[in-house]
């Protein structure tokens, strides 16, 4: 089989890659060793975060980081025979989240972030997603007023960026969402940002649509990508495919695919886990609700109230320890009538990271004919559409949507 492009990894990142190319006119095979959206795209809050200016950071503080490694902090869990292998990702993770380059950092996300919830817009609408979408911003709650005051902090910056964030009393969170207690002392509600009742489900209803345009969508290994002349070519279950260029959009299994490349790039995973619950009686959620203090973000599903955890770091392939998840259920069970599990086991999943908390997209460095969209961190959802047109865009010779520069792999 012979085609324009292979891309690899069909989650919400490589499915919207392969849908911008087939847009404009390139043909195209998706290849993934499972359908569209059910890996790393498929578990996560559901959030398009158009206001997430300030990334999920290194704890700067000595008392947070005290927190973490006495078990403290219900947001995040360690292996302790993980870690002398991250040291030196950790340290550089710690470095990009100086207050200054936390700054820098907004100003290079913003120019993706601004974009993101009109390019899900593009694909939702001829994907016939758009009902798998709802408005409403998210609702994050704080249980200290020390809390509040940090979460203050970020509103000259998001305000700066034309962002909608107001501070609300305990009342009028309630008024907004009825089924919560009021076990909190204040809340903010973030109006930019959407949200999905199935992220998985419009994975696939993406790919559905490439597949419509003449996309091909094949089971395949990415680990046998390799040299084919001046081009590429990877097994599938249909059989060899050769391409003159190739995309990787593997999420957490990137490097399996670009270490025996010899691309060496500072990449590490971090792990969290996600349960669904029935609510009890009459109990509703309008939105995602992130509990700041409790650590965990609580939302409406198609499946349930999906509650979703915060970082583990560990090895990516090391077995499930779901201590965040039994840790924060209690603490949900306080703010939410969560009923039984509706899952018959914690769902687990890797979120790819780069240490200064930016995705690379863009070349492979060396490797002509190779593209690289990868470690989208918590993002992966929010930013796959921008993504997929700023990549296209690229590979096909158009002005780029925004300077893809501070994105390059070359910057390691």
């Amino acid at each position: 089989m012979k085609t324009d492009t292979i891309v690899l990894g069909a989650g919400i990142v490589g499915t919207s890659i392969a849908l911008h190319l087939a847009r404009r006119g390139r043909s195209v095979v998706l290849v993934d060793r499972r359908g569209p959206g059910e890996e790393t795209s498929f578990g996560n809050a559901g959030l398009i975060e158009r206001a997430s200016i300030y990334p999920v950071a290194f704890p700067r503080s000595l008392t947070a980081l005290v927190d973490v490694a006495l078990g403290r902090n219900p947001a995040a869990n360690y292996h302790w025979s993980a870690l002398p292998g991250l040291v030196p990702w950790m340290y550089a993770y710690w470095r990009a989240s100086a207050p200054a380059r936390i700054l820098d950092y907004a100003r290079t996300m913003e120019k993706l972030l601004a974009r993101s919830i009109e390019e899900h817009d593009r694909l939702a609408g001829p994907s016939g997603a758009t009902g798998l979408f709802r408005e409403g911003g998210w609702l994050k709650l704080y249980r200290s007023e020390a809390g509040l005051a940090n979460e203050r902090n970020e509103f000259p910056l998001a305000h700066k960026y034309g962002l909608t964030a107001r501070e609300i009393g305990v009342d009028e969170a309630l008024a907004m969402e009825p089924s919560l207690r009021p076990v909190f002392t204040g809340a903010v509600i973030w109006s930019d940002p959407h949200s999905s009742s199935n992220p998985g489900g419009v994975t696939k209803a993406y790919a559905d649509h490439f597949a419509s345009m003449g996309g091909r969508i094949v089971i395949g290994d990415a680990r046998t990508l390799a040299r084919a002349g001046a081009g590429w070519k990877v097994m599938t279950a249909e059989g060899e495919v050769e391409a003159a260029e190739a995309v990787v959009a593997l999420g957490p299994w990137a490097m399996d695919v670009l270490g025996p490349l010899g691309l060496r790039l500072p990449f590490a995973v971090k792990r969290g886990y996600h349960m669904h619950y029935r609510a009890e009686g009459n109990a509703a959620l309008s939105r995602p609700v992130l509990d700041e203090e409790g650590g965990y973000v609580i939302t409406p599903m198609v499946g349930g109230i999906r509650l979703t955890t915060g970082v583990e770091f560990a090895r990516r392939d090391a077995p499930k320890t779901p201590v965040q998840l039994a840790r924060t259920e209690k603490i949900a069970r306080g703010l939410f009538p969560l009923g039984e599990r509706a899952d018959p086991e914690p769902w687990m999943g890797s979120r790819p990271a780069f240490p200064d908390m930016l995705p690379v997209i863009g070349p492979a460095p060396g490797q002509k004919g190779l593209w690289l969209a990868i470690g989208h961190q918590h993002l992966g959802f929010t930013l796959g559409p921008v993504t997929g047109r700023l990549l296209a865009e690229m590979m096909t010779g158009e002005a780029p949507c925004t300077d893809p520069a501070p994105f390059a792999a070359t910057r390691f």
